[in-house]
């Protein structure tokens, strides 16, 4: 058949989650959009701030692909950064708030941002950043009611800020859907974060995968205890939006609060790291609360063992176990739940939960290869290859870092870096994690980063670092050490040094001295020591 037919706006539209608010707002306009604390945000008081802030950004100078960075809890302005930004087809970059200075002042820096939307309990951190940077972003400073407050900073207030906006602004998806909607920094392997960028289209498709995989309907109620900037919420800032659900944020994660929240609200989905899950279960009985209704919660990183199933399960929880990546826009893998799984035993059921799953419905598609021919690996649930993905919803590629990009994007597929295996069925199950890679309560700590620290000490001669299983966090930095000739032990003379140079959640907890095993060539055997503190 000859095809010339053209493609029309009447035909063609570009995908953007820039079009789920204007028709949440026009369906939903006064149903309750937001809450957070004793504020109540409609459907159509959230599209008008969210134009305002477009408006804004625009009027201050801020141009199609300009960089505005967002140093947000969550909060309801991180909900209207998400929307507002991309609205003035700006590039919005969240910051992880647990970051150091160092880190921050380099994003700020490497990413160009030229407005940076402020929680007023971050203005310390950023006042040390903006410490000899060349060209510092202009500062939009919110006092939230419900935060501790902060210093003093040079910024305009949010409120003012968007004063100034219209109200009507065109809202319009971008003319081409490859274009950057976000800028997300990862440690990834390397000691410098890489900056992912993601675009409008692969957000749009995310965003829909994640509604339908989750359930999200228009009664949903979403509970924020992951962190918004980490990989934009998994997309979820706009998955709820599409279906009309309701936010409800929630600054600091707190077991006590979490269950106020499911009760008082009707909380019916949250997405946490695993440490979340340890939180609720040991949280202590005077702080939970029942709940008649369920609670779906996915969870990323290791699968949840069978005992902590079992405990959530009692607490009134779902648990759906996902796979992810930053360069993904979060979850692309899901445990999709197969029919008679809720008869089986406990022990059957939790080995099948172990599996990461199968690709999201958004992705084109999964499968594990052979790094070396790059040929998938049998289905035979043993042998071990590389976690590859493909589709629209992986990033366009790390900015300004080609020798990266050409690592991972090889032969048509998107190499994760991790390890694992492909079941008979289809459900790629994860064996190890990329070796360089450190995962605590949900964030990346790149172990070369640590050792660059240790090597750093006077008394270090050699340092690796590798993941310790955690009953808490999932997994935290073990440093394996040996000392100049001469020097004593001083674990906690250690600790110290790394506290003044490292995040503290990047810190290792466990420290062991001695000699490091090594190849014939010198190479440390990182292998072995993993082995070591798995008991191995």
């Amino acid at each position: 058949m000859q095809d010339d037919l053209p493609k029309t706006a009447a035909n063609h539209v570009a995908l953007s989650p820039v079009s789920f608010l204007p028709r949440a707002a026009h369906v939903w306009g006064k149903r309750i959009a937001i809450i957070h604390g004793a504020r109540r945000i409609t459907y159509a008081a959230f599209f008008e701030r969210s134009r305002r802030l477009a408006s804004a950004l625009r009027k201050a100078g801020i141009a199609p692909g300009d960089v505005v960075a967002a140093l947000l809890p969550n909060i309801p302005e991180m909900l209207e950064a998400h929307n507002g930004v991309p609205m003035a087809h700006a590039v919005l970059c969240p910051i992880n708030t647990r970051l150091d200075a160092a880190t921050v002042r380099f994003i700020l820096s490497h990413s160009g941002a030229k407005i940076l939307l402020l929680d007023r309990e971050f203005a310390a951190l950023v006042n040390t950043a903006l410490e000899g940077l060349a060209n510092p972003p202009r500062i939009i400073i919110i006092d939230d009611p419900e935060g501790p407050g902060g210093t003093a900073i040079e910024a305009t207030p949010y409120e003012d800020f968007i004063a100034g906006g219209d109200a009507a602004f065109p809202v319009t998806p971008p003319t081409d859907e490859w274009a950057a909607i976000s800028l997300s920094y990862t440690s990834g392997t390397t000691g410098d974060p890489k900056g992912v960028v993601a675009h409008h289209r692969g957000a749009y498709l995310n965003a829909c995968g994640n509604a339908l995989s989750f359930g999200l309907n228009a009664q949903s109620v979403y509970l924020w205890t992951l962190p918004m900037f980490h990989c934009n919420g998994w997309t979820y800032t706009w998955a709820v939006t599409l279906q009309g659900g309701t936010h409800v944020c929630l600054r600091r994660v707190e077991p006590a609060r979490i269950f106020a929240l499911i009760a008082e609200h009707g909380v019916t989905h949250l997405c946490a790291a695993p440490v979340v899950l340890t939180m609720l279960i040991h949280a202590p009985e005077d702080q939970r609360r029942r709940f008649a209704h369920g609670v779906g919660i996915a969870t990323g990183g290791a699968a949840p063992p069978s005992p902590v199933i079992a405990a959530m399960e009692t607490l009134g929880f779902d648990v759906t176990h996902l796979y992810g990546l930053t360069e993904c826009y979060g979850p692309s893998l899901l445990c999709a739940w197969q029919p008679g799984l809720d008869d089986l035993p406990l022990p059957e059921k939790a080995a099948f939960m172990a599996r990461q799953g199968v690709a999201l419905p958004t992705l084109e598609e999964a499968t594990v290869i052979d790094p070396e021919s790059g040929a998938r690996v049998p289905a035979d649930g043993a042998t071990i290859g590389e976690i590859s993905i493909r589709g629209n919803t992986v990033m366009k590629g790390y900015l300004r870092n080609p020798k990266a990009n050409a690592t991972v994007f090889v032969d048509g597929w998107f190499r994760t870096g991790d390890l694992g295996v492909l079941h008979p069925d289809g459900y790629i199950e994860v064996k190890d994690r990329a070796k360089d890679i450190v995962i605590s309560g949900g964030e990346n700590i790149s172990s070369l980063e640590v050792e660059e620290a240790l090597y750093r000490h006077p008394d270090v001669m050699e340092a690796a670092v590798v993941a310790h299983p955690d009953e808490k966090w999932g997994e935290v930095p073990h440093a394996f050490i040996t000392l100049k000739p001469g020097t004593a032990e001083n674990r906690d003379g250690i600790v110290a040094f790394c506290r003044a140079n490292l995040s503290g959640f990047k810190v290792p907890r466990h420290i062991t001295f001695g000699p490091l095993p090594k190849t014939a060539t010198g190479k440390i055997q990182k292998f072995e020591l993993r082995a070591r503190v798995r008991g191995g």
